[in-house]
């Protein structure tokens, strides 16, 4: 660590990696609620987030453990399930009144197709005003698990013993991976009949 008599100690949020002020700064000053998505090996959290003068502001939060009441039984950690959680973020951001937002992902590195932005793409799908370029979104087919479903199919003909391993949580919940095409289309449209 430097010192010496000029020396200035960073923002504790800075040196532990947490906070980049930089960057939050320039999306303070737009003044438009943020939109921040975090990922965690299991889950995504999306939450809409005002920025008042005493602090930030949670105005809504959704996690991908809410999916089940919508019929989603299995992870929410893939990237339908995280397009999944942004749609059902944004259909309850648009009943609370929540019409746009900015994109905030934090320290996060942004990778073109990953679950951030398949949650982004939720959000926007369902309604909220969020910029975004077009290139950054996954495919549709991956959205809604067409490389999931193709990939449980080739390995239960190769190696049935790693296809019980690698889908034992969708076949605990009794939901057979070779049909989350069909799972994803179930549940945009229960959540769709709940937010109508």
């Amino acid at each position: 660590m430097a010192h010496g008599p000029r020396y200035r100690v960073p923002l504790r949020r800075r040196r532990e990696g947490k906070t980049n002020y930089y960057k939050r700064r320039e999306l303070l000053k737009s003044g438009r609620n943020r939109l921040v998505v975090r990922k965690t090996a299991r889950n995504i959290i999306v939450q809409f987030i005002e920025s008042v003068a005493e602090g930030d502001k949670v105005l809504l939060a959704v996690t991908s453990m809410k999916l089940p009441e919508y019929g989603w039984k299995i992870t929410g950690g893939n990237i339908p399930g995280a397009y999944l959680t942004g749609y059902l973020a944004g259909k309850m951001a648009l009943k609370a009144g929540i019409e746009d937002a900015i994109l905030d992902l934090g320290t996060q590195v942004p990778q073109h197709g990953t679950r951030l932005f398949a949650a982004l793409k939720g959000v926007i799908d369902a309604g909220v005003d969020i910029p975004a370029g077009e290139g950054i979104f996954p495919e549709e087919n991956i959205i809604r698990g067409e490389h999931i479903k193709n990939y449980s199919q080739r390995l239960k003909e190769e190696d049935k013993d790693l296809y019980k391993q690698r889908f034992a949580g969708y076949l605990k919940a009794k939901q057979n991976p070779e049909k989350i095409e069909s799972f994803f289309d179930k549940t945009v449209e229960t959540i769709d009949k709940a937010f109508a």
